[in-house]
């Protein structure tokens, strides 16, 4: 997929002034996915030949921090726990349940871009497990049967503010 030409200016502009810092390959790849919502390989290879950085190595980064995408996400970004304290509390059968209903797998996004599904190991909230999050609001102690009403919680935002 081309790069449009004003994306490219966007992220030799991130590059260039993320240069001067310490580590500036975690700043550059924060700036661009906040910026973009993704780091595409076309992208990585515009930061490599700003950078002098090999695109096996950023390629690396991205994939290694779960924070990093290769795709872009979904509005509402689904996370289910599946640490030790959720998963022992059946948050698989959480996660299970999102797939089934939004018909896609764990690190999927619904083909109108409204949700992707991540599992994720921890956050944060063991004591209330099983635990999820949407776009950082965390839901205590979800059951499989709770699944739908949240799904369509969401729907009803995206229909309220057509």
């Amino acid at each position: 997929m081309p790069i449009r030409s004003n994306v490219r200016k966007e992220v030799i502009e991130i590059c260039r002034e993320c240069l001067k810092e310490p580590s500036p390959l975690m700043m550059i790849l924060s700036a661009v996915q906040k910026k973009f919502g993704y780091i595409p390989i076309e992208i990585q290879e515009i930061i490599s030949d700003e950078t002098g950085i090999p695109v096996a190595e950023i390629y690396g980064v991205v994939t290694f921090y779960s924070f990093f995408s290769l795709e872009p996400k979904g509005k509402y970004v689904i996370g289910v726990c599946l640490g030790t304290a959720c998963y022992v509390k059946n948050s698989q059968q959480v996660i299970d349940k999102f797939s089934t209903l939004l018909g896609i797998k764990a690190g999927q996004t619904t083909p109108d871009g409204l949700f992707t599904i991540e599992a994720v190991r921890c956050i944060g909230a063991c004591a209330l497990a099983p635990a999820m999050s949407i776009n950082g609001k965390v839901y205590p102690k979800v059951t499989p049967d709770q699944v739908g009403k949240i799904i369509d919680e969401y729907r009803k935002l995206e229909q309220e503010a057509a």
